[in-house]
């Protein structure tokens, strides 16, 4: 009703083009949901990606019902479908031909037609009249036809159960009756168990005494009255006796049949309970013991009866095959013996799955040995561990996430969640809020760390004997009097060259006995300086040098080397460094500046700016081989002007491998040139990688090679060798070779 009054005061509204439903436009309904479409439009919308179906196979869906069609509306039809484009009438409802419906009503067990005319929407229901039975058939009632209701009545059902021997005792019903619930005592074919079963039950078979086997011996007697039934359970009746003369043709082993025998004079049989004659010969029936293969035989003489336990024996292996046993087959079969297994004591030394654990596991037979121990190393985080069986390679991310805001320590840097396990506080170029110990100026950015770094306020300060004004850092005085005091810029050393001697007499008492502080040299006069300390020249004080010398490089970094377990506390006061010409030199300069106003980066008398300074050792190494030195410094003078023309910041050489000898020169080089040496891998393929940085390596404007060619040319001409003089009677004439020194052993050749 709604809908014929919607269409003919065309207010009904096309769902694809929102556009109302003209009566004379054509158009489509949809059969399962009834809504009306513009023909043109449920055309084009079927054509359309968006109506396919999901599994596409099924055509297009209804805009309202989604109900999948496979073909596509081409003409134009009444409601009924019966006529092809219907002409409007005035006194009918819109789209309809006016006649009678005629379609069949859906989801009805009914055989009646529509009868109103051609209308929109679902069919009304059936006005007719129809006689129905109830569920048991025994009443009938007049309803409404299609009416879906089942009718019940208040008689009891009466009809016959599954059994075919009980009636259904429950009220009238729909559908089929239950299973008869009755139970019913059953006795097997021997007749020695029963058991109750529902009426009805499915039996096995019965013989007209019993119903099913018990699966133990039968027992009955036999026809003879003598033997007992030795089959499992059966119907009946009873085989014959196996014994019974006219059954039994043959010796106890098959071999000879009793005709024979009889002819050699043994006794006719009468009756089942006469011995069968034996023939003598061996039995040899086949054993359960035996194969396919190697059949196990009897090896008594003919008998009746069950045959021996077999003689022969087998070996048992244990499950992985590592040891056998052997074992006596008696009365087992060979398909037993082969189940038959042990296991032994040896433990499986293979490695797991992971590759990080033993096996272990006692006459293992597994093929994969997959590791069951949990893997627990500590996650990317650092927080928490893998919780994964062990495994191979690395562990997975760990997923556990935060939910919270990650801020920096004032809050002004956030990163939002989700924050993902073990991620850092975000970086805050903030000044830091933490408090400080001290009240001057802070100059670090917000840190996560708990603890601030040092002060680096520089305050000023009286020596002891109130001479000159220092500058110190903050941290730097809070290391106390008990400490070294590490500067900055150079260390303090021991010896005379301190800036202010006389105003701290005391200064050795500072000083730990065990330690000795060794002031910042050059890397070639270092381990020089250690050695000639060193008065003894015994095995135990080399070994006490070469000790020394494998911490150069801590050294030089500013950090002590205990050797108090090295020399004895005699020797120690006198292991103490002096000041040299050069130390002198340095204090002097640093007065003179000091004194001057002159500033440490500024270079007044062109000292700097004359050009490398190479130590002997070096030069002395160069001599021996200047083609390498002069390829060495050709690489590097390449690579350095390579990094500051380019557009990279750092580039990379690596040399092959070579000696120790070649790989202190390019280290001592690349010191002069700037560059950062790094050496890698072990002997003998240690090599060394060199890598120049833009603004930091440099091209001394003298190499190496040319200040080897000046001292060459300002040197006198070397004095002819001497060659000593023989007797030409001792059958050598002419010189003989130049005498040969004996190589010197650098102990401290520990520069890469």
């Amino acid at each position: 009703g709604s809908l014929i009054e919607q269409l003919t005061t065309e207010k009904y509204e096309c769902m694809v083009c929102c556009e109302v439903v003209r009566i004379v436009a054509p158009v489509w309904s949809c059969q399962n949901c009834y809504h009306v479409f513009h023909l043109n439009c449920i055309k084009k919308w079927a054509r359309s990606p968006a109506s396919q179906a999901e599994d596409g196979n099924s055509g297009w869906r209804c805009p309202a019902c989604q109900n999948a069609s496979v073909q596509v509306p081409k003409t134009y039809t009444c409601f009924c479908g019966k006529v092809q484009n219907p002409e409007w009438n005035r006194n009918e409802i819109p789209h309809s031909c006016g006649e009678l419906c005629g379609k069949k009503r859906q989801g009805l067990d009914c055989p009646h037609l529509c009868n109103i005319l051609c209308h929109p929407g679902p069919c009304p229901s059936c006005p007719a009249f129809v006689t129905k039975t109830c569920e048991c058939g025994q009443t009938s009632h007049s309803v409404r036809c299609g009416q879906s209701t089942k009718i019940h009545c208040s008689n009891v059902c009466g009809n016959t159960l599954n059994c075919g021997k009980h009636s259904c005792t429950q009220v009238c019903h729909a559908g089929k009756c239950s299973p008869c619930q009755l139970t019913v005592q059953q006795v097997c074919y021997c007749g020695s168990n029963f058991k109750e079963v529902l009426c009805g039950s499915k039996e096995e078979f019965s013989d007209g005494f019993g119903s099913f086997s018990c699966q133990n011996i039968c027992g009955k007697k036999l026809n003879c009255g003598r033997h007992n039934c030795k089959q499992v359970c059966h119907p009946q009746p009873c085989q014959l006796c196996p014994r019974l003369p006219q059954v039994v043709y043959r010796c106890p082993c098959g071999q000879t049949p009793l005709s024979k025998l009889l002819e050699l004079g043994c006794v006719e049989r009468k009756i089942c309970t006469d011995p069968i004659p034996s023939c003598g010969k061996t039995c040899g029936k086949p054993l359960s013991c035996g194969s396919y293969e190697f059949v196990h035989t009897c090896e008594s003489l003919c008998h009746e009866g069950d045959c021996k336990p077999c003689s022969h024996t087998s070996n048992i292996y244990c499950r992985c095959g590592f040891k056998k046993k052997v074992s006596d087959l008696g009365e087992l079969s060979f398909f037993l013996i082969a189940a038959i297994t042990f296991m032994c004591d040896k433990r499986c030394n293979k490695k797991r799955s992971c590759g990080r654990h033993k096996c272990n596991e006692v006459c293992c037979v597994d093929t994969e040995h997959k590791c069951s121990l949990v893997c627990g190393r500590k996650l990317n985080c650092g927080l928490h561990r893998c919780e994964e069986p062990c495994h191979r390679g690395s562990c997975q991310t760990c997923w556990q996430t935060s939910f919270d805001e990650l801020t920096c320590y004032c809050g002004e840097s956030v990163i939002y969640p989700p924050v993902p396990c073990g991620t850092q506080p975000p970086e805050c170029k903030k000044t830091c809020t933490r408090p400080h110990d001290c009240d001057h100026p802070v100059y670090h950015s917000c840190h996560s760390e708990e603890k601030c770094p040092p002060c680096t306020y520089l305050t000023q300060k009286w020596c002891m004997g109130k001479h000159e004004v220092k500058l110190y850092s903050t941290h730097t005085e809070q290391l106390g009097t008990d400490k070294f005091v590490k500067s900055s810029f150079r260390l303090l050393s021991m010896g005379d060259c301190s800036p202010c001697v006389t105003c701290y007499p005391s200064r050795r008492a500072l000083a730990p006995k065990s330690w000795v502080l060794i002031r910042e040299l050059s890397p070639t006069q270092l381990y020089i300086y250690v050695l000639s300390q060193m008065k003894s020249t015994t095995f135990f004080f080399r070994i006490a040098a070469i000790s020394i010398a494998t911490k150069l490089t801590d050294l030089q970094l500013g950090d002590s080397v205990e050797i108090s377990r090295l020399i004895t506390k005699k020797e120690m006061k006198q292991a103490r460094l002096q000041c040299d010409e050069e130390c002198l030199a340095l204090q002097r300069n640093r007065r003179l500046a000091e004194a001057l106003e002159i500033d440490d980066n500024s270079d007044p008398f062109n000292i700097r700016s004359s050009g490398p300074k190479y130590s002997d050792l070096l030069k002395e190494d160069a001599r021996k081989d200047i083609k390498f030195v002069s390829d060495i410094e050709k690489e590097m003078r390449m690579l350095v002007e390579a990094v500051n023309k380019g557009k990279h910041a750092k580039k990379s050489h690596c040399y092959p491998p070579m000696n120790r000898d070649h790989r202190r020169i390019i280290h001592e080089l690349a010191q002069v040139y700037g560059i950062e040496s790094v050496s890698y891998d072990n002997e003998p393929k240690r090599n060394v990688v060199i890598t120049a940085v833009k603004g930091k390596s440099i091209c001394p404007s003298n190499t190496l090679t040319s200040v080897l060619d000046k001292e060459m040319q300002s040197r006198p001409a070397p004095p002819l060798p001497h060659y000593k003089q023989t007797d030409k009677s001792s059958g050598n004439s002419g010189l003989s070779k130049p005498l040969k020194e004996e190589p010197v052993i650098d102990y401290f050749d520990v520069q890469d």
